[in-house]
């Protein structure tokens, strides 16, 4: 069953690349790595953070058509697509602090982040360490504490091995941009590594100020109450229409929607996102 999954993390690199990722992108030196990011469109920076074992294009559609209102700066983290490996785990708190190196190496002081997966949990994790650098966060298939996993990826997690990853065609797409076409043995073994992390974040994500947009499908790898706990840790939760403004934070369940779905719909993931960078909300019928 789980190498099933695996293909289709494949299929989901093979089959979201985008035309724009065709756009020669730059690389800069963060943290001893040479990091590759791309810069599109124009307006309000917007930073996009991939999955494990993805990279720019993988992201798919979502990066153009946020690019049509915002600069849409897009990086690849440590070891993934052309940015190169170092010797160093790749942790949560990690990732979170290169996204921050990285925003000083370029001159960017704000942004808003956009992360899915990994990537999520870095952008959580980037608003923890680092608020004064975040003014909003979408956070797309995210958890803050391990035990918010879905029960049968918790049981899987002592199963990962090498071999399951090694030798697929998720290594074959890894290639094809790979700063080093032969560390993706290495990859794995940090990405595996990553999974036995603790990860317990509750108490800093009360004390969070940066608005964070959840998005979850509703077959996710977290489970719905641990996103709807999430919802209430950031001030959600509670009824509308009684005179009291809305929270600034969201909680968006996509139907019919497993984690490397959440990805596939661009479209609706842009009506979601775009509204909530702009601090848009729904009127009422009673025009409040």
């Amino acid at each position: 069953m789980f190498r099933s999954i695996i293909i289709a993390g494949a299929l989901l690199m093979t089959t979201s690349a985008f035309a724009q990722s065709e756009t020669a992108g730059e690389t800069v030196e963060v943290n001893g790595m040479q990091m590759y990011y791309e810069i599109h469109g124009e307006g309000e920076p917007l930073i996009v953070l991939h999955g494990a074992y993805m990279n720019i294009p993988t992201m798919g559609e979502i990066i153009p058509m946020l690019a049509e209102s915002r600069q849409v700066i897009a990086l690849e983290f440590q070891g993934h697509g052309r940015t190169t490996d170092i010797d160093r785990p790749i942790t949560y708190p990690n990732l979170a602090d290169d996204v921050a190196a990285f925003m000083d190496a370029i001159g960017i002081e704000k942004a808003d982040v956009f992360g899915y997966s990994m990537g999520a949990a870095a952008g959580l994790q980037f608003a923890i360490r680092h608020p004064e650098k975040i003014d909003q966060l979408v956070a797309a298939s995210v958890a803050y504490d391990a035990e918010g996993w879905q029960p049968a990826f918790r049981e899987f997690i002592p199963q990962m091995a090498p071999e399951m990853f090694v030798g697929t065609p998720m290594e074959d797409e890894y290639r094809k941009l790979a700063a080093d076409p032969e560390g993706f043995p290495a990859l794995v073994d940090k990405l595996i590594a990553l999974e036995h992390e603790p990860m317990a974040w509750e108490e800093d994500v009360k004390q969070l100020k940066a608005p964070v947009l959840i998005i979850a499908g509703d077959a996710d790898v977290s489970t719905l109450e641990h996103n709807v706990e999430l919802f209430r840790l950031l001030g959600g939760g509670g009824m509308g229409d009684m005179g009291v403004p809305l929270p600034a934070s969201r909680l968006a369940v996509l139907p019919a929607t497993s984690h490397t779905a959440v990805i596939s719909q661009p479209e609706l993931l842009h009506a979601l996102i775009e509204p909530f960078l702009k601090g848009e909300t729904p009127k009422s019928f009673m025009g409040m």
